[in-house]
């Protein structure tokens, strides 16, 4: 694991400072776009993108016709979201066009892809920045050369690089998101994560501390340790520090009330973590633990490194010590050489384990994995009616599992106004379960007592009580 030179930090500052002046000389302060697609990952390298961006003195602004330079920060796991950039991509031609001055940068997942990167460079000649993964510090850099000689690209690899000290601008939330670790070791056959993100590398204890602590100096009472396999956490340390002992550590920062984390790969949860999460109350009672399929045929084709009795084993400890866990899962539907006797496996662990929620999706190729040379089984007119089927069997399932917190009353984290209605608030309760309820704006960061008055399928409504 590599962290970035004094030199190169310092070669940085000096870009910052750089384009500072320059937008400090405009004749209206300059604002900036910046959209994100994908995980909680990008959401919190897109931060990092605003918080350099705040830096080199850009403001901010909702609707890309506004913007002075524009960002996508793309995801490289489905194809649809692939489809959207381009679109996307393609209208700005015309933005462009009229606006000739306007900076257009695409990063992220996708454009880590070499062939992704490629067809931008000669199919999209108004894009103006290419930057993948690894490239992310190089931003200010890339920037003032896309503005000295009309495009800038970078799309190397690197499996070893740690980028510290880079200024984070964080979403209005109680909520802060902070990665733990970075990449990944597991190659699954279906996902282009490995290839895109590099290998797996922790942060240090130290420098992850040290970030929660400035969060909860800024207010923020809860969270969220990001990693795409959490639960290897420091394998490439030398400290012996574990997810679990991690998990104690920040459990000591004053301030900080809930945490939670994701993802959990099932091949390495310990029954070190299950007891740390069971003992310590500041550790949210929430799982998400991704099972992909029930069956053992289609698990070993896509290298989960685990069987269908392991997982339940892991369930069943898990809900032996913390019996109101909220159990949630990530399923794939029509694998490569999935067939209808294999989806009813699934079927039989959603009924057996009962999630609170499931997030489904069905099979999308990615060029460069291993499943997408497979052979099909199903057509795509089975693989849709096994996904409505499915869908509708879990509906009711997380209905029941709701319908179960009637009248109780639930800890909320107030968030802020609920998208749906502006007239309620909407927080999550310990579980993550979303609840709408009547209050003042001004309860933004607190926890609030609710009793849950009505059940809906996705979400609580509720009450505040003293």
């Amino acid at each position: 694991m590599e962290k970035l030179t004094n030199i190169e930090i310092e070669k940085q500052r000096g870009y910052i400072q750089k384009m500072r002046l320059v937008n400090e000389r405009a004749t209206s302060s300059p604002k900036a776009f910046v959209e994100t697609y994908g995980c909680a990952q990008n959401e919190n390298d897109s931060e990092r993108i605003s918080g350099m961006l705040f830096d080199m003195g850009y403001g901010f602004c909702e609707d890309a016709k506004d913007a002075d330079l524009i960002i996508y920060n793309t995801c490289a796991v489905r194809e649809n979201a692939e489809l959207r950039v381009f679109g996307n991509l393609g209208a700005l031609k015309h933005l462009k066009a009229k606006k000739p001055e306007l900076i257009i940068g695409v990063c992220g997942c996708m454009v880590q892809q070499e062939h992704i990167a490629e067809q931008i460079k000669k199919k999209y000649k108004h894009v103006d920045m290419v930057f993948g993964t690894h490239a992310l510090w190089r931003l200010p850099e890339l920037l003032a050369e896309a503005m000295e000689n009309g495009r800038a690209f970078d799309v190397h690899t690197s499996d070893g690089e740690i980028f510290e000290g880079i200024t984070t601008k964080r979403e209005k939330s109680p909520l802060a998101k902070i990665p733990i670790m970075y990449g990944c070791n597991n190659f699954c056959t279906y996902c282009i994560v490995p290839y895109v993100r590099g290998r797996e590398r922790s942060r240090t204890v130290d420098s992850v501390l040290k970030e929660v602590r400035e969060v909860a100096a800024l207010g923020y009472k809860e969270v969220m340790l990001l990693g795409q396999n959490v639960n290897s956490y420091g394998n490439d340390l030398s400290d012996g520090i574990s997810f679990a002992k991690l998990l104690e550590e920040v459990c000591t920062v004053d301030g900080i009330e809930r945490i939670r984390f994701m993802t959990s790969h099932p091949k390495d949860i310990s029954d070190e973590l299950i007891c740390v999460m069971a003992r310590n109350d500041k550790i949210c009672k929430q799982l998400h633990l991704p099972v992909q399929c029930g069956s053992d045929r289609i698990l070993k084709k896509m290298n989960r490194s685990y069987t269908r009795d392991k997982y339940l084993d892991i369930v069943r400890k898990v809900r032996q010590a913390m019996p109101d866990i909220v159990l949630t899962t990530d399923i794939i539907v029509g694998f490569p050489g999935e067939t209808n006797e294999d989806f009813e496996e699934t079927m039989s662990i959603l009924r057996e384990v009962e999630y609170d929620m499931i997030f489904s999706f069905i099979y999308s190729k990615r060029k460069g994995t291993p499943a997408a040379e497979m052979e099909d089984c199903l057509s795509a007119e089975e693989k849709h009616q096994n996904f409505e089927r499915m869908v509708a069997f879990q509906n009711e399932i997380s209905k029941r599992k709701n319908d179960a917190y009637l009248g109780r009353c639930e800890k909320v984290l107030v968030e802020g106004l609920s998208k749906t209605n502006p007239k309620f608030l909407s927080g999550r309760t310990d579980g993550g379960k979303i609840v709408n309820f009547r209050g003042e704006e001004g309860m933004t960061g607190e926890i609030v007592n609710v009793r849950i008055t009505e059940i809906k399928t996705w979400s609580l409504i509720g009450e505040i009580i003293d």
